[in-house]
């Protein structure tokens, strides 16, 4: 995925067929983070504490399953990708890349829970079962970075820890 243009309306990013078919794809893991991830309160005493984080829950379990379906649905509109001939355009407006992001961003901590929490610079252990989350987690990262250097954000050496 490459960014190749700002337009009125927003930006224009260049996919080839087999991207588009992988973005496609780990945006249908959303949601990945569990909604029991979520907690109300971070320590302090809270009254009616456990019948409020399932309020909590079931709140964001349905908001992320129709965030879900209009992605999925904005992405499946007809002139969302324009196909060339290296691949595909794909036409967000800022709104959309924020939305975009904020999905990627939930498949991208989701699939680092999934694969143990791994600290930085630690190698996963790879299963079976947890293979396409790792596969998930490095593609959300870099989808998320070409859609944030379209932002105007680039990478940081402090997101480095250097």
């Amino acid at each position: 995925m490459k960014f190749l243009r700002a337009i009125k309306s927003g930006h224009v990013f260049q996919l080839g067929q087999h991207e588009k078919h992988l973005l496609l794809e780990t945006i249908k893991l959303y949601p990945l983070v569990p909604a029991t991830h979520h907690r109300l309160s971070k320590g302090g005493e809270v009254p009616q504490a456990d019948e409020n984080q399932r309020l909590l829950e079931d709140a964001l379990a349905e908001q992320r399953q129709e965030n879900r379906r209009l992605v999925l649905l904005m992405l499946d509109e007809p002139q969302r990708f324009r196909e060339t001939k290296s691949g595909f355009e794909l036409k967000l407006t800022p709104a959309q890349v924020e939305w975009l992001l904020q999905v990627l961003n939930d498949v991208r901590v989701g699939s680092w829970l999934m694969l143990g929490e791994p600290e930085s610079g630690e190698e996963p252990k790879i299963t079976k079962q947890n293979a396409r989350h790792l596969l998930a987690l490095e593609l959300c990262g870099l989808f998320q970075s070409v859609l944030l250097a379209a932002l105007g954000m680039n990478e940081s050496s402090k997101w480095l820890g250097d």
